[in-house]
Protein backbone atom coordinates (compact mmCIF):
# COMPACT_ATOMS: atom_id res chain seq x y z
CA UNK A 1 0.00 0.00 0.00
CA UNK A 2 1.00 3.62 -0.49
CA UNK A 3 2.41 5.81 2.26
CA UNK A 4 -0.92 7.62 2.48
CA UNK A 5 -2.71 4.32 2.88
CA UNK A 6 -0.37 3.29 5.66
CA UNK A 7 -1.10 6.55 7.45
CA UNK A 8 -4.86 6.36 7.13
CA UNK A 9 -4.79 2.71 8.22
CA UNK A 10 -4.00 3.99 11.72
CA UNK A 11 -7.75 3.53 12.15
CA UNK A 12 -6.99 -0.16 12.73
CA UNK A 13 -3.72 0.42 14.61
CA UNK A 14 -3.48 3.77 16.38
CA UNK A 15 -4.74 5.21 19.67
CA UNK A 16 -8.51 5.13 19.34
CA UNK A 17 -9.52 8.47 20.87
CA UNK A 18 -6.81 10.31 18.97
CA UNK A 19 -7.67 8.70 15.63
CA UNK A 20 -11.38 9.33 16.20
CA UNK A 21 -10.72 13.02 16.74
CA UNK A 22 -8.33 13.25 13.77
CA UNK A 23 -10.97 11.61 11.59
CA UNK A 24 -13.98 13.36 13.15
CA UNK A 25 -12.96 17.02 12.92
CA UNK A 26 -12.52 17.20 9.14
CA UNK A 27 -15.88 15.43 8.74
CA UNK A 28 -17.77 17.78 11.03
CA UNK A 29 -16.14 20.92 9.66
CA UNK A 30 -16.73 19.70 6.12
CA UNK A 31 -20.36 18.86 6.83
CA UNK A 32 -20.83 22.27 8.44
CA UNK A 33 -19.54 23.89 5.28
CA UNK A 34 -21.91 21.71 3.26
CA UNK A 35 -24.80 22.90 5.41
CA UNK A 36 -23.52 26.42 4.89
CA UNK A 37 -24.38 26.13 1.19
CA UNK A 38 -28.12 26.22 1.85
CA UNK A 39 -27.79 28.42 4.94
CA UNK A 40 -26.10 31.18 2.94
CA UNK A 41 -28.90 30.90 0.39
CA UNK A 42 -31.45 31.27 3.18
CA UNK A 43 -29.71 34.22 4.83
CA UNK A 44 -29.22 36.19 1.61
CA UNK A 45 -32.66 35.36 0.24
CA UNK A 46 -34.34 36.11 3.58
CA UNK A 47 -32.54 39.42 3.96
CA UNK A 48 -32.62 40.71 0.38
CA UNK A 49 -35.69 39.06 -1.16
CA UNK A 50 -38.12 38.51 1.74
CA UNK A 51 -39.68 36.00 4.11
CA UNK A 52 -41.80 34.42 1.38
CA UNK A 53 -38.65 33.60 -0.57
CA UNK A 54 -37.03 32.35 2.66
CA UNK A 55 -39.93 29.95 3.16
CA UNK A 56 -39.56 28.81 -0.47
CA UNK A 57 -35.81 28.14 -0.23
CA UNK A 58 -35.67 26.73 3.29
CA UNK A 59 -39.13 25.19 3.72
CA UNK A 60 -40.92 22.77 1.43
CA UNK A 61 -38.23 22.73 -1.27
CA UNK A 62 -35.55 21.96 1.32
CA UNK A 63 -37.61 19.07 2.70
CA UNK A 64 -38.03 17.52 -0.75
CA UNK A 65 -34.39 17.97 -1.73
CA UNK A 66 -33.35 16.43 1.58
CA UNK A 67 -35.58 13.45 0.76
CA UNK A 68 -33.58 12.77 -2.41
CA UNK A 69 -30.18 13.41 -0.86
CA UNK A 70 -31.06 11.38 2.23
CA UNK A 71 -32.03 8.34 0.17
CA UNK A 72 -28.89 8.61 -1.94
CA UNK A 73 -26.70 9.06 1.12
CA UNK A 74 -28.19 5.84 2.49
CA UNK A 75 -27.27 4.02 -0.72
CA UNK A 76 -23.81 5.61 -0.65
CA UNK A 77 -23.29 4.34 2.89
CA UNK A 78 -23.63 0.82 1.54
CA UNK A 79 -20.79 1.45 -0.90
CA UNK A 80 -18.63 3.14 1.72
CA UNK A 81 -19.06 0.27 4.21
CA UNK A 82 -18.12 -2.34 1.59
CA UNK A 83 -15.12 -0.28 0.48
CA UNK A 84 -13.97 0.24 4.08
CA UNK A 85 -14.21 -3.49 4.81
CA UNK A 86 -12.20 -4.42 1.70
CA UNK A 87 -9.73 -1.67 2.56
CA UNK A 88 -9.32 -2.95 6.11
CA UNK A 89 -8.83 -6.47 4.73
CA UNK A 90 -6.31 -5.11 2.14
CA UNK A 91 -8.34 -6.67 -0.69
CA UNK A 92 -7.51 -4.21 -3.47
CA UNK A 93 -9.17 -6.18 -6.29
CA UNK A 94 -12.62 -6.20 -4.70
CA UNK A 95 -12.13 -2.63 -3.48
CA UNK A 96 -11.63 -1.49 -7.10
CA UNK A 97 -14.74 -3.32 -8.27
CA UNK A 98 -16.81 -1.78 -5.47
CA UNK A 99 -15.50 1.72 -6.20
CA UNK A 100 -16.30 1.67 -9.92
CA UNK A 101 -19.69 0.03 -9.38
CA UNK A 102 -20.68 2.72 -6.88
CA UNK A 103 -19.59 5.55 -9.18
CA UNK A 104 -21.30 4.11 -12.26
CA UNK A 105 -24.55 3.58 -10.37
CA UNK A 106 -24.40 7.15 -9.02
CA UNK A 107 -24.13 8.57 -12.53
CA UNK A 108 -27.18 6.60 -13.68
CA UNK A 109 -29.20 7.52 -10.59
CA UNK A 110 -28.42 11.22 -10.90
CA UNK A 111 -29.87 11.25 -14.43
CA UNK A 112 -33.04 9.56 -13.17
CA UNK A 113 -33.38 12.04 -10.28
CA UNK A 114 -32.92 15.00 -12.61
CA UNK A 115 -35.73 13.91 -14.93
CA UNK A 116 -38.17 12.84 -12.22
CA UNK A 117 -37.39 15.88 -10.08
CA UNK A 118 -38.16 18.32 -12.89
CA UNK A 119 -41.42 16.59 -13.83
CA UNK A 120 -42.77 15.91 -10.34
CA UNK A 121 -41.76 19.11 -8.51
CA UNK A 122 -45.13 20.96 -8.84
CA UNK A 123 -47.12 17.88 -7.82
CA UNK A 124 -44.90 17.13 -4.81
CA UNK A 125 -44.94 20.71 -3.53
CA UNK A 126 -48.74 20.84 -3.75
CA UNK A 127 -48.95 17.44 -2.08
CA UNK A 128 -47.26 18.77 1.06
CA UNK A 129 -49.54 21.83 1.18
CA UNK A 130 -46.90 24.44 0.32
CA UNK A 131 -48.38 27.90 1.08
CA UNK A 132 -49.90 29.45 -2.05
CA UNK A 133 -47.84 32.63 -1.73
CA UNK A 134 -44.57 30.64 -1.85
CA UNK A 135 -45.55 27.88 -4.31
CA UNK A 136 -44.27 29.52 -7.51
CA UNK A 137 -40.90 30.39 -5.97
CA UNK A 138 -40.59 26.91 -4.46
CA UNK A 139 -41.22 25.26 -7.85
CA UNK A 140 -38.69 27.51 -9.55
CA UNK A 141 -35.97 26.95 -6.93
CA UNK A 142 -36.44 23.19 -6.70
CA UNK A 143 -36.47 22.64 -10.46
CA UNK A 144 -33.18 24.49 -10.87
CA UNK A 145 -31.79 22.48 -7.95
CA UNK A 146 -32.72 19.21 -9.67
CA UNK A 147 -30.99 20.32 -12.88
CA UNK A 148 -27.73 20.41 -10.90
CA UNK A 149 -28.26 17.36 -8.70
CA UNK A 150 -25.65 15.40 -10.70
CA UNK A 151 -22.86 17.35 -8.99
CA UNK A 152 -24.40 16.86 -5.56
CA UNK A 153 -24.70 13.09 -5.89
CA UNK A 154 -21.25 12.60 -7.42
CA UNK A 155 -19.65 14.64 -4.65
CA UNK A 156 -21.54 12.67 -2.00
CA UNK A 157 -20.45 9.26 -3.31
CA UNK A 158 -16.89 10.41 -3.95
CA UNK A 159 -16.43 11.96 -0.52
CA UNK A 160 -18.07 8.95 1.16
CA UNK A 161 -15.55 6.63 -0.50
CA UNK A 162 -12.64 8.89 0.44
CA UNK A 163 -13.75 8.91 4.07
CA UNK A 164 -14.27 5.14 4.05
CA UNK A 165 -10.55 4.63 3.35
CA UNK A 166 -9.64 7.07 6.11
CA UNK A 167 -9.20 10.38 4.24
CA UNK A 168 -11.54 12.93 5.77
CA UNK A 169 -9.26 15.89 4.95
CA UNK A 170 -9.63 16.26 1.19
CA UNK A 171 -13.46 16.36 1.22
CA UNK A 172 -13.11 19.15 3.79
CA UNK A 173 -10.72 21.16 1.63
CA UNK A 174 -12.97 20.85 -1.41
CA UNK A 175 -16.04 21.88 0.57
CA UNK A 176 -14.32 24.97 1.92
CA UNK A 177 -13.32 26.06 -1.58
CA UNK A 178 -16.80 25.48 -2.97
CA UNK A 179 -18.55 27.07 -0.01
CA UNK A 180 -16.67 30.32 -0.54
CA UNK A 181 -17.46 30.05 -4.24
CA UNK A 182 -21.13 29.65 -3.32
CA UNK A 183 -21.07 32.73 -1.09
CA UNK A 184 -19.44 34.85 -3.80
CA UNK A 185 -21.92 33.67 -6.42
CA UNK A 186 -24.84 34.28 -4.03
CA UNK A 187 -23.74 37.85 -3.41
CA UNK A 188 -23.20 38.53 -7.10
CA UNK A 189 -26.30 36.83 -8.51
CA UNK A 190 -28.84 37.68 -5.80
CA UNK A 191 -27.72 41.15 -4.72
CA UNK A 192 -25.76 42.62 -7.64
CA UNK A 193 -27.79 41.13 -10.51
CA UNK A 194 -31.04 40.98 -8.51
CA UNK A 195 -31.82 37.40 -9.66
CA UNK A 196 -33.64 36.44 -6.43
CA UNK A 197 -34.08 32.75 -5.68
CA UNK A 198 -32.99 31.86 -9.22
CA UNK A 199 -29.57 33.32 -8.45
CA UNK A 200 -29.40 31.43 -5.15
CA UNK A 201 -30.25 28.14 -6.85
CA UNK A 202 -27.73 28.68 -9.66
CA UNK A 203 -25.00 29.56 -7.14
CA UNK A 204 -25.63 26.31 -5.28
CA UNK A 205 -25.59 24.00 -8.30
CA UNK A 206 -22.43 25.60 -9.74
CA UNK A 207 -20.66 25.18 -6.41
CA UNK A 208 -21.77 21.56 -6.10
CA UNK A 209 -20.58 20.86 -9.65
CA UNK A 210 -17.13 22.21 -8.82
CA UNK A 211 -16.96 20.05 -5.67
CA UNK A 212 -17.88 16.99 -7.74
CA UNK A 213 -15.06 17.72 -10.21
CA UNK A 214 -12.55 18.14 -7.38
CA UNK A 215 -13.46 14.92 -5.58
CA UNK A 216 -13.51 12.91 -8.81
CA UNK A 217 -10.11 14.28 -9.81
CA UNK A 218 -8.70 13.32 -6.40
CA UNK A 219 -9.95 9.74 -6.70
CA UNK A 220 -8.34 9.53 -10.15
CA UNK A 221 -4.94 10.85 -9.05
CA UNK A 222 -4.34 10.71 -5.28
CA UNK A 223 -4.89 7.08 -4.21
CA UNK A 224 -2.74 4.24 -5.51
CA UNK A 225 -4.89 1.50 -3.96
CA UNK A 226 -8.29 3.15 -4.50
CA UNK A 227 -7.89 4.82 -7.87
CA UNK A 228 -10.83 5.74 -10.06
CA UNK A 229 -10.61 5.14 -13.81
CA UNK A 230 -13.46 6.67 -15.80
CA UNK A 231 -12.86 4.11 -18.55
CA UNK A 232 -13.52 1.31 -16.06
CA UNK A 233 -16.89 2.56 -14.82
CA UNK A 234 -19.27 -0.38 -14.94
CA UNK A 235 -21.82 -2.21 -12.81
CA UNK A 236 -20.52 -5.37 -11.14
CA UNK A 237 -23.78 -7.04 -10.13
CA UNK A 238 -22.23 -8.98 -7.24
CA UNK A 239 -20.69 -5.85 -5.73
CA UNK A 240 -23.87 -3.86 -6.39
CA UNK A 241 -25.83 -6.49 -4.49
CA UNK A 242 -23.40 -6.25 -1.55
CA UNK A 243 -23.70 -2.47 -1.56
CA UNK A 244 -27.49 -2.68 -1.80
CA UNK A 245 -27.63 -5.12 1.11
CA UNK A 246 -26.37 -2.34 3.35
CA UNK A 247 -27.40 0.69 1.33
CA UNK A 248 -31.07 -0.09 0.70
CA UNK A 249 -32.03 -0.43 4.40
CA UNK A 250 -30.11 2.79 5.10
CA UNK A 251 -31.84 4.51 2.17
CA UNK A 252 -35.20 3.24 3.38
CA UNK A 253 -34.48 4.66 6.81
CA UNK A 254 -33.52 8.02 5.32
CA UNK A 255 -36.60 7.90 3.08
CA UNK A 256 -38.96 7.30 5.99
CA UNK A 257 -37.32 10.06 8.02
CA UNK A 258 -37.80 12.39 5.07
CA UNK A 259 -41.40 11.27 4.55
CA UNK A 260 -42.19 12.03 8.18
CA UNK A 261 -40.46 15.39 7.80
CA UNK A 262 -42.60 16.08 4.73
CA UNK A 263 -45.72 15.20 6.72
CA UNK A 264 -44.53 17.47 9.50
CA UNK A 265 -43.68 20.22 6.97
CA UNK A 266 -47.23 19.97 5.65
CA UNK A 267 -48.52 20.33 9.21
CA UNK A 268 -46.25 23.34 9.79
CA UNK A 269 -47.38 24.92 6.51
CA UNK A 270 -50.91 24.80 7.85
CA UNK A 271 -49.96 27.37 10.50
CA UNK A 272 -49.13 30.03 7.87
CA UNK A 273 -46.13 31.72 6.24
CA UNK A 274 -44.65 33.12 9.48
CA UNK A 275 -44.52 29.67 11.06
CA UNK A 276 -43.17 28.15 7.84
CA UNK A 277 -40.42 30.79 7.70
CA UNK A 278 -39.61 30.22 11.39
CA UNK A 279 -39.44 26.46 10.79
CA UNK A 280 -37.11 27.04 7.83
CA UNK A 281 -34.80 29.18 9.98
CA UNK A 282 -35.01 26.68 12.84
CA UNK A 283 -34.01 23.96 10.38
CA UNK A 284 -30.77 25.81 9.59
CA UNK A 285 -29.84 26.12 13.28
CA UNK A 286 -31.10 22.62 14.02
CA UNK A 287 -28.69 21.40 11.33
CA UNK A 288 -25.74 22.28 13.59
CA UNK A 289 -26.60 19.41 15.92
CA UNK A 290 -27.37 16.97 13.12
CA UNK A 291 -24.12 17.87 11.39
CA UNK A 292 -21.99 17.10 14.44
CA UNK A 293 -24.01 14.05 15.43
CA UNK A 294 -23.89 12.71 11.88
CA UNK A 295 -20.12 13.21 11.77
CA UNK A 296 -19.76 10.96 14.81
CA UNK A 297 -21.95 8.42 13.02
CA UNK A 298 -19.75 8.52 9.90
CA UNK A 299 -16.60 8.25 12.01
CA UNK A 300 -17.75 5.20 13.96
CA UNK A 301 -19.07 3.51 10.81
CA UNK A 302 -15.66 3.84 9.17
CA UNK A 303 -13.86 2.66 12.31
CA UNK A 304 -16.18 -0.32 12.67
CA UNK A 305 -15.95 -1.17 8.96
CA UNK A 306 -12.17 -1.13 8.72
CA UNK A 307 -11.63 -2.94 12.03
CA UNK A 308 -14.27 -5.51 11.10
CA UNK A 309 -12.48 -6.12 7.82
CA UNK A 310 -9.18 -6.43 9.71
CA UNK A 311 -10.74 -8.91 12.17
CA UNK A 312 -10.28 -6.61 15.20
CA UNK A 313 -13.70 -6.84 16.82
CA UNK A 314 -12.63 -5.83 20.34
CA UNK A 315 -11.35 -2.57 18.89
CA UNK A 316 -14.84 -1.89 17.51
CA UNK A 317 -16.40 -2.00 20.98
CA UNK A 318 -13.71 0.24 22.47
CA UNK A 319 -14.27 2.72 19.65
CA UNK A 320 -18.01 2.78 20.35
CA UNK A 321 -17.52 3.60 24.04
CA UNK A 322 -15.10 6.41 23.29
CA UNK A 323 -17.23 7.78 20.45
CA UNK A 324 -20.35 7.83 22.65
CA UNK A 325 -18.55 9.79 25.37
CA UNK A 326 -17.25 12.31 22.85
CA UNK A 327 -20.62 12.68 21.12
CA UNK A 328 -22.56 13.25 24.35
CA UNK A 329 -20.08 15.91 25.51
CA UNK A 330 -19.90 17.78 22.20
CA UNK A 331 -23.63 17.63 21.44
CA UNK A 332 -24.42 18.75 24.99
CA UNK A 333 -22.29 21.82 24.36
CA UNK A 334 -24.20 22.53 21.15
CA UNK A 335 -27.50 22.36 23.01
CA UNK A 336 -26.28 24.99 25.50
CA UNK A 337 -24.97 27.22 22.71
CA UNK A 338 -28.26 27.13 20.79
CA UNK A 339 -30.34 27.74 23.91
CA UNK A 340 -28.27 30.73 25.03
CA UNK A 341 -27.81 32.48 21.68
CA UNK A 342 -31.09 31.59 19.98
CA UNK A 343 -32.34 35.17 19.46
CA UNK A 344 -29.25 36.60 17.74
CA UNK A 345 -28.98 33.39 15.72
CA UNK A 346 -32.53 33.68 14.40
CA UNK A 347 -31.94 37.38 13.69
CA UNK A 348 -29.34 36.34 11.12
CA UNK A 349 -32.11 34.97 8.90
CA UNK A 350 -34.86 37.57 9.25
CA UNK A 351 -35.78 40.84 10.92
CA UNK A 352 -39.45 39.88 11.30
CA UNK A 353 -39.97 39.70 15.08
CA UNK A 354 -42.95 37.36 14.93
CA UNK A 355 -40.95 34.87 12.86
CA UNK A 356 -38.03 35.17 15.30
CA UNK A 357 -40.24 34.60 18.36
CA UNK A 358 -41.88 31.53 16.84
CA UNK A 359 -38.46 30.14 15.95
CA UNK A 360 -37.11 30.70 19.47
CA UNK A 361 -40.04 28.78 20.95
CA UNK A 362 -39.30 25.90 18.57
CA UNK A 363 -35.60 25.80 19.38
CA UNK A 364 -35.97 26.03 23.16
CA UNK A 365 -38.43 23.15 23.09
CA UNK A 366 -36.35 20.87 20.87
CA UNK A 367 -32.75 21.55 21.91
CA UNK A 368 -32.79 19.75 25.30
CA UNK A 369 -34.00 16.57 23.56
CA UNK A 370 -31.16 16.31 21.05
CA UNK A 371 -28.70 14.30 23.14
CA UNK A 372 -31.16 11.39 23.20
CA UNK A 373 -30.47 10.82 19.52
CA UNK A 374 -26.70 10.51 20.06
CA UNK A 375 -27.10 6.88 21.14
CA UNK A 376 -29.13 6.03 18.04
CA UNK A 377 -26.55 7.60 15.70
CA UNK A 378 -23.43 6.06 17.23
CA UNK A 379 -24.78 2.57 17.95
CA UNK A 380 -26.53 2.19 14.59
CA UNK A 381 -23.40 3.55 12.88
CA UNK A 382 -21.23 0.92 14.54
CA UNK A 383 -23.67 -1.85 13.61
CA UNK A 384 -23.82 -0.57 10.03
CA UNK A 385 -20.03 -0.64 9.76
CA UNK A 386 -20.03 -4.35 10.52
CA UNK A 387 -22.71 -5.00 7.91
CA UNK A 388 -25.55 -5.38 10.44
CA UNK A 389 -28.16 -3.04 8.95
CA UNK A 390 -31.56 -4.71 8.67
CA UNK A 391 -32.67 -4.95 12.31
CA UNK A 392 -31.27 -1.54 13.35
CA UNK A 393 -33.18 -0.09 10.40
CA UNK A 394 -36.38 -1.83 11.45
CA UNK A 395 -35.93 -0.53 14.99
CA UNK A 396 -35.45 3.02 13.71
CA UNK A 397 -38.36 2.78 11.30
CA UNK A 398 -40.54 1.46 14.09
CA UNK A 399 -39.78 4.55 16.13
CA UNK A 400 -40.63 6.78 13.19
CA UNK A 401 -43.54 5.01 11.49
CA UNK A 402 -45.33 3.66 14.53
CA UNK A 403 -45.06 6.83 16.59
CA UNK A 404 -44.36 10.00 14.63
CA UNK A 405 -46.70 9.50 11.68
CA UNK A 406 -49.73 8.34 13.76
CA UNK A 407 -49.01 11.22 16.15
CA UNK A 408 -49.36 13.77 13.35
CA UNK A 409 -52.41 12.02 11.92
CA UNK A 410 -54.40 11.46 15.11
CA UNK A 411 -53.01 13.53 18.01
CA UNK A 412 -52.27 16.81 16.21
CA UNK A 413 -55.87 17.39 15.02
CA UNK A 414 -57.00 17.33 18.65
CA UNK A 415 -54.16 19.59 19.86
CA UNK A 416 -53.40 21.85 16.91
CA UNK A 417 -50.23 23.63 18.08
CA UNK A 418 -46.63 23.72 16.90
CA UNK A 419 -45.59 22.27 20.27
CA UNK A 420 -47.71 19.21 19.59
CA UNK A 421 -46.01 18.82 16.21
CA UNK A 422 -42.54 18.98 17.74
CA UNK A 423 -43.39 16.62 20.59
CA UNK A 424 -43.47 13.76 18.08
CA UNK A 425 -39.68 13.97 17.73
CA UNK A 426 -38.48 13.30 21.32
CA UNK A 427 -41.14 10.64 21.86
CA UNK A 428 -39.92 8.69 18.82
CA UNK A 429 -36.25 9.19 19.80
CA UNK A 430 -36.79 7.87 23.32
CA UNK A 431 -38.59 4.80 22.01
CA UNK A 432 -35.92 4.06 19.40
CA UNK A 433 -33.09 4.52 21.91
CA UNK A 434 -34.79 2.13 24.33
CA UNK A 435 -34.73 -0.52 21.58
CA UNK A 436 -31.34 0.07 19.93
CA UNK A 437 -29.29 -0.09 23.15
CA UNK A 438 -30.31 -3.65 24.15
CA UNK A 439 -29.93 -4.81 20.55
CA UNK A 440 -26.39 -3.45 20.37
CA UNK A 441 -25.53 -5.10 23.70
CA UNK A 442 -26.89 -8.39 22.38
CA UNK A 443 -24.76 -8.14 19.23
CA UNK A 444 -21.74 -7.20 21.31
CA UNK A 445 -22.21 -10.23 23.54
CA UNK A 446 -22.28 -12.52 20.52
CA UNK A 447 -19.34 -10.67 18.93
CA UNK A 448 -20.94 -10.67 15.46
CA UNK A 449 -20.52 -14.41 15.03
Amino acid sequence: MSNESTKTNQITEGVIWKQLLIFFFPIVVGTLFQQLYNTVDAVIVGRFVGKGALAAVGGSSAVLSNLIIGCFTGLASGASVIVSQFYGAKDERNLQKSLHTAYAFSVILSIVFTILGWVLTPFLLKLIDTPADTLADSILYLRIYFLGIFGTLIFNIGSAIMRSIGDSRRPLYYLIVCCFLNIILDLVLVIVFDMGIVGAAIATIISQAVSAILVTNALMKKYDDCKLYLSKLHIDLLKLRLEFRIGIPSALQAFMYSITNIIIQAAINGFGTDTAAAWASFGKLDALFWTVNGAFGIAITTFAGQNYGAGKKDRIFKSVRICLAMAVAVCGGIVLFLAIFCRPLFSIFTTDQNVINIGIDMLRFMAPCYTIYVFIEVLSGALRGTGDVLLPTLITLGGVCLIRIPWIMFVLPAHHTTTCVMLSYPISWITTTALIIPYYLYRKKHAYD
